[in-house]
């Protein structure tokens, strides 16, 4: 799956008197050390804040290690790594925001117009958590989407966090049915409890799974198509939507994660014997006006969801000592690792 935060910039002076404890990459693919790390130094729009928790995700692992289209070059003497957090402003306002420098860290700086108030329900672990799931389900839904009340979602690989996620902020912007697709078993059918009312296994045979969308589709067109897997999955559920000439129902397909393959086969006949929109979601993919939306309208609503308890996630708490043991451990579907600091 595609995660979600703003592109390092390393435009800040390191001071050279006041250190701080931070988890630090020296080079692309090796363990975070914690370790002493120089503090930032605030320049224009930035604030300097005192982290307190801070959600790793596959786009961090994907920029540590330098696989993903947004990874920086390495930089001599390490940088401390982690693009977003739960922090606290020096009057003592918790708010979430996006990191100018590491967020790994006791202190980062973040930027004035990145960051958001947090309502006093939301705890923090739960808070980091959801914002990257937010960002990667909401801004699909809404801006690629164009999601209506009464669309048909189909959310392919919803067994993750932010598919779990997905699926209820789908039902918060009024599908009238919502569809899920995943591997593990019991996590397809904790999501009949988040509300999906359909679930489909990707670890039955092709002929089957694609028979299943085919059935769903005229049973109930499929609307909106969340896709966090890409590869094969993709393929089937294209192959899925293929019509025979008739007038068919406009289907937008937003791709948002990779995480079954980078690449697909897509057979002409798709895009001609369909009414099929193909966008993506992602980082370069949103308008200005859609950031600036998502930091005044979209966060502060779905953050004020969780803490009425209407929008529920689950949780791996590590301490931010630990970081270099933990980096690598097998968080179970559907749920976050979170450093606390």
């Amino acid at each position: 799956m595609l995660s979600f935060a703003f592109p390092y910039q390393p435009n800040f002076v390191l001071a050279k008197e006041n250190k701080m404890k931070a988890a630090v990459m020296y080079q692309k693919g090796e363990l975070p050390q914690y370790t002493d790390f120089q503090e930032p130094t605030i320049q224009n729009n930035e604030v300097l804040v005192t982290v307190k928790a801070v959600a790793i995700k596959h786009f961090d692992k994907g920029k540590a290690t330098g696989k993903h289209y947004s990874s920086d070059a390495p930089r001599e003497g390490g940088r401390v790594i982690g693009g977003d957090g739960v922090c606290l402003m020096d009057d003592g306002t918790r708010v979430y925001g996006i990191g100018v420098s590491g967020m790994l860290a006791e202190k980062a700086l973040v930027e004035k117009d990145r960051i958001v108030k947090l309502p006093a329900g939301v705890s923090d672990v739960a808070a980091v958590a959801l914002a990257n799931a937010i960002i990667g389900s909401a801004m699909g839904l809404k801006f690629k989407a164009d999601i209506q009340p009464g669309d048909v979602v189909l959310i392919n690989g919803a067994t993750g966090f932010t598919g779990r996620v997905a699926v209820q902020i789908a039902m918060h912007y009024g599908a009238k049915k919502v569809i899920a697709t995943g591997r593990n078993q019991q996590s397809l059918e904790d999501l009949l409890e988040l509300g999906a009312d359909e679930i489909i296994s990707v670890k039955q045979g092709d002929e089957s799974f694609i028979a299943q969308i085919k059935a769903i589709h005229a049973a109930t067109p499929i609307d909106v198509i969340i896709d966090y897997l890409w590869g094969h999955t993709a393929e089937m559920i294209l192959t899925g939507l293929t019509g025979k000439g008739s007038f068919t129902n406009k289907t937008r397909f937003v791709s948002v994660g990779s995480m079954s393959g980078d690449i697909i086969q897509l057979s002409a006949a798709n895009l001609r014997s369909v009414d099929l929109q193909l966008t993506g979601s992602g980082l370069g993919s949103w308008s200005k006006l859609q950031v600036a939306e998502l930091f005044s309208e979209i966060l502060p609503e779905m953050f004020q969801l969780a803490a009425d308890g209407k929008l529920k996630v689950e949780t791996i708490e590590v301490k931010l000592e630990n970081i270099a043991e933990l980096w690598d451990l097998e968080v179970p579907d559907g749920r976050r690792l979170v450093v606390t600091i």
